[in-house]
Formats: structure tokens, C-alpha cells, sequence
């Protein structure tokens, strides 16, 4: 099969990686031009949980064009990128193409949907990875604990299936599922608990969890969720949301959220999508979000600085 894997970051890497071992012919796509040299000069240096190994064969480019009519489209950008990314990808896609988006927050499919029709499309939620960059060509990741896929329109479909097994025989444990919505807000409560506070405190999980006061913060934001869960009529695979994400939290303490990452780094992070987007969903419902609003404020306000 001929993937490409748009936006070859810590998370896309590790998807590159892994498919090209497997056989399929990947095209590595990302703005990093440093990374996508090494890639291309080098190979892609694939460390961690699957092992420690450089993996050949990858072709890299910051050109989406480049890449051409793929079998199937793996979106691995941050957030903010879903929209220029399926952009890109539009006109290159045939008949049969397939985009798979898999991002934290929410919002993926519908800005999706602003460049082509969604029935190409399906949804993935990622679980427990802890993948970071260690530089240009050299990606680590902590687990390999699940990849979640859906159709984007609901239900349990051939072509589900066919790309959940491709996953799988690429030796990542991968599951399809006829509700992804619900799996994808059972995923967003944690970013949304966790992403906010622990940048805002600059805590891991465990330092967040231990810390009386800013772990109310947390379970603020977690049970303004579920309120926005329950107006929705969202199917949600959780009970209690406060045992939910301390369950969610106890599993890897040492973790820091991919936001608290992009603020050491001097980057803008996923704000908008994840507890922004919690602001943003209780005004449309009326119901208030002050522990989120407070905490997007003052991400906002930090990133004015950031490039």
C-alpha cells in the first residue's frame, strides 16, 4: 500500500517508521526540513518501546505534492494543521483514497470536511504512545498501547476493517470501533484534564495528581466536560470523570502533555483545540467552562511571545 504520513513529527514518525518496516511504500511529509533530510540521507532512526533501529526506505519530502495519489493518507499534524493538510492532500487524492486524522482534541473531521466529502474519511484516537523527537531523523516513543479507528459517519465498514488490519500487521495494536466518537471524548476529557494544568503548573501527570489544589483545577476542567459530553447526548465510555482521568493519570505519571512539551520549546501548542475548544463548546450550550476559560487565558497569553 502507498501511505503518506502528513506531518512526520514525533507521533507521524513513529507511524512511518513502523509501515515502512512493513513493507509499504511511505512517504514521510513535514516542514522540518532538517528531519526530512536526515530521513532521506540517513534513514529514520526508530527508538523505544518497538526497539532501537534505523529504518530505511522512507521518502521524505516538505512538498505534499511530491507524494501523489496515495492508497491512504495518515494525518499526524498538530491541530491548527488538519485544515491546510487536507487542503493539500485534495486535489492528489483518487477515487479510492482514504484519510485517516488522528489528533488530540476536537474538531478534526469538520475541518476536514471544509476541503472534501467526509465519506474518504475516518477518525483515529491514540493512546499512551509518549512519543517525543530526539532530533532530526531519530524518534522515541515510550509504548504502543492502542490506535482507535471509526468511520468519521459512524458504523463498522469493510474498508474499516481492511486499514484497522494494516495497522495491526505493521505490529501496532490497533482496534476498530462502530462509535469513535465516544472513544474520541473519552481521549479528550484526559487532554483537557491534564494538558491545561500541567502546562499552566509546568507538572508531569504525577506532580499535577499530587498537588492538592492544582489537581482540583484538573477535576474542574474534566467535569466542565462532561457537561458538555452530556448536552451533546455523547455516548461516553467513562463513569465518573473524576475516577476516569485519576485512573488515566496513575498510568504514566512521568508523562508530560504534548502541550507543556511545545511551551519548553517556545512553540504555540494545541490551546484552541483542546481546552479552548471546551470554552468555545460552552458558550454555543450555554453551560459555563470557567476552570477551562481561566487556564486558556493564560496559555493564550503566554504564547503571544512564541514564535
Amino acid at each position: 500500500m502507498k501511505i503518506a504520513i502528513v506531518g512526520a513529527g514525533a507521533m507521524g514518525s513513529i507511524y512511518a517508521g513502523l509501515f515502512a518496516e512493513a513493507g509499504h511504500e511511505v512517504w514521510a511529509i513535514d516542514i522540518w526540513r532538517d528531519h526530512v533530510d536526515a530521513i532521506n540521507r540517513d534513514g529514520l532512526r526508530v527508538e523505544g518501546a518497538s526497539g532501537d533501529r534505523v529504518v530505511t526506505g522512507i521518502r521524505a519530502t516538505a512538498n505534499t505534492a511530491e507524494a501523489g495519489e496515495c492508497d491512504l493518507y495518515v494525518l499526524a499534524t498538530k491541530a491548527a494543521g488538519v485544515g491546510p493538510a487536507a487542503e493539500a492532500i485534495a486535489p492528489l487524492m483518487g477515487p479510492e483514497s482514504i484519510v485517516l486524522t488522528i489528533q488530540n482534541g476536537l474538531g478534526a473531521g469538520e475541518r476536514i470536511a471544509r476541503f472534501m466529502p467526509t465519506d474518504c474519511v475516518l477518525l483515529g484516537v491514540a493512546d499512551g504512545f509518549g512519543a517525543s523527537m530526539r532530533g532530526p531523523g531519530h524518534v522515541h516513543h515510550n509504548a504502543m498501547n492502542l490506535i482507535r479507528i471509526g468511520e468519521m459517519n459512524g458504523g463498522l465498514t469493510e474498508r474499516l476493517e481492511r486499514i484497522t488490519g494494516i495497522w495491526r500487521e505493521a505490529g501496532f495494536n490497533a482496534r476498530a470501533f462502530a462509535d469513535i466518537e465516544q472513544l474520541i471524548w473519552g481521549k479528550y476529557i484526559c487532554n483537557v484534564a491534564f494538558s491545561g494544568p500541567c502546562t499552566v503548573f509546568d507538572y508531569t501527570l504525577g506532580e499535577l495528581m499530587a498537588d492538592p489544589a492544582a489537581w482540583e483545577i484538573a477535576r474542574g476542567c474534566a467535569r466542565e466536560v462532561a457537561a458538555l459530553a452530556a448536552a451533546r447526548k455523547i455516548a461516553v465510555d467513562y463513569g465518573d470523570p473524576a475516577e476516569y482521568i485519576d485512573a488515566f493519570g496513575r498510568r504514566m505519571p512521568a508523562a508530560r502533555p504534548s502541550m507543556l512539551l511545545d511551551h519548553h520549546a517556545g512553540r504555540r501548542s494545541e490551546i484552541d483545540a483542546i481546552n479552548g475548544m471546551a470554552v468555545e463548546l460552552g458558550r454555543e450550550l450555554g453551560i459555563p467552562t470557567p476552570y477551562n476559560e481561566v487556564l486558556t487565558a493564560i496559555i493564550r497569553h503566554r504564547e503571544k511571545s512564541f514564535k
